[in-house]
C-alpha cells in the first residue's frame, strides 16, 4: 500500500510520506529574518528564536520533499526537530520523511512523538499505521488505522489502508467491508475495487473478480493493475487473443507489473501470482516487456 503509495492500486498511495497538509502548514510560516547581534560577556539562549529557525528549516525540508529530495529534507528536518522539539508538525514531517526513506523504526519513533504532542492529528495515526504495515505488524497497523478513523471516519484512504491490513491477515470479510466503505465515500476509488477482485480471485470466485476488475478499468482505463489481472483471468478462461491484447496494453502502461515481486508488494495472492507467472512467460508478453528500442521492427 498508501502517502505515499507504491505505484499500483493495491498498496496505499498515501503512505503519506509527505503530507501536503504538513507542507502547506509549514510553508505558511513567515521566513525568519537573520539579524546581526553583538555578543558581550555571555551568550543568552533565545528559545523563541531557535524555534523560529527550526520552523524555517522544516519549511525548507517540506519544500525539498515535494521534489523528492528526501535526504537533504531529512537533514533539515532532524535539525528542525532539535530546535523546536515541542512542535508536533515537525515531528510529523520528520516521521513522514523517515517513512518515505523506508527507515521504519525511526519513523515510528518520530510519529509517536508527534502523536504525544497532538493526539488529535488523524494523519499522524494513519502514518503510524503505514509504518507498522511496512514492518509487517499488521495488527498494530489496524489499531492505528482504527484510531485515525475515529477522528476522520469518512477518509477513503484510511478505510483502504485498514482493508489492506485485514487482507494481509486474511480476514477477507473485514477487508472487503472496508474496501466497500472506501468506495462508498469515493465512487471513483478504483484501487479499493481492484483489491476486492484480488480477494475474490484467491477465494476461487473468478467471475466476481473479473467483474470487480472490469469496474476498476471502466473508472480508469490507464489503471495497469486491474487490466493485467483481467488479462490473466481471461487467459485462464480460454480467451487467448483478448487476454494477450489486455496484457500487452497493461505492461505498456506500466512495465513494473511484469515483475512478480512488485505484484506481491501490491498484495497479489498466491493463486493469482501463480497464474500470472505463466502468463508472463508467453512470448507475446515477454516481447511487451522488452525496452522499446530492443523490440525488432517488422
Amino acid at each position: 500500500m498508501p502517502i505515499f503509495r507504491l505505484g499500483g492500486g493495491s498498496v496505499s498511495k498515501h503512505i503519506q510520506l509527505i503530507s501536503l497538509l504538513v507542507a502547506c502548514s509549514l510553508w505558511s510560516i513567515p521566513k525568519t529574518v537573520h539579524a546581526q547581534a553583538f555578543i558581550t560577556h555571555t551568550v543568552q539562549i533565545d528559545h523563541a528564536q531557535l524555534e523560529k529557525q527550526g520552523l524555517s528549516l522544516a519549511q525548507e525540508a517540506a519544500q525539498l520533499a515535494q521534489f523528492q529530495q528526501v535526504e537533504p529534507a531529512l537533514l533539515r528536518a532532524r535539525v528542525a526537530a532539535k530546535l523546536a522539539p515541542k512542535n508536533d508538525k515537525i515531528w510529523w514531517l520528520l516521521g513522514s520523511l523517515y517513512l518515505q526513506n523506508q527507515e521504519f523504526d525511526d519513523a515510528v519513533t518520530s510519529l509517536n512523538k508527534a502523536h504525544t504532542l497532538n493526539p488529535k492529528n488523524s494523519e499522524v495515526l494513519f502514518a503510524l499505521g503505514s509504518a507498522k504495515f511496512q514492518k509487517k505488524d499488521y495488527q498494530a497497523a489496524i489499531t492505528h488505522y482504527q484510531e485515525g478513523l475515529k477522528l476522520k471516519p469518512n477518509y477513503s484512504n484510511g478505510l483502504f489502508d485498514l482493508g489492506n491490513a485485514y487482507l494481509m491477515l486474511q480476514k477477507f470479510p473485514d477487508a472487503i467491508a472496508q474496501f466497500n466503505l472506501a468506495v462508498k465515500q469515493d465512487g471513483k476509488f478504483w484501487p479499493a475495487i481492484n483489491n476486492v477482485g484480488l480477494i475474490k480471485y484467491e477465494q476461487g470466485n473468478v467471475t466476481e473478480a473479473i467483474q470487480q476488475w472490469q469496474t476498476a478499468v471502466s473508472i480508469d482505463k490507464k489503471a495497469a493493475e486491474p487490466l493485467l489481472a483481467l488479462a490473466v483471468a481471461f487467459y485462464n478462461h480460454g480467451d487467448k487473443q483478448k487476454s494477450l491484447e489486455m496484457g500487452v496494453s497493461a505492461l505498456r502502461i506500466d512495465s513494473r507489473y511484469g515483475n512478480l515481486d512488485f505484484l506481491k508488494e501490491n498484495l497479489w495472492g498466491d493463486r493469482l501470482l501463480a497464474d500470472t507467472k505463466k502468463f508472463l512467460e508467453l512470448p507475446e508478453i515477454k516481447l511487451a516487456l522488452q525496452p522499446q528500442e530492443e523490440i525488432p521492427t517488422p
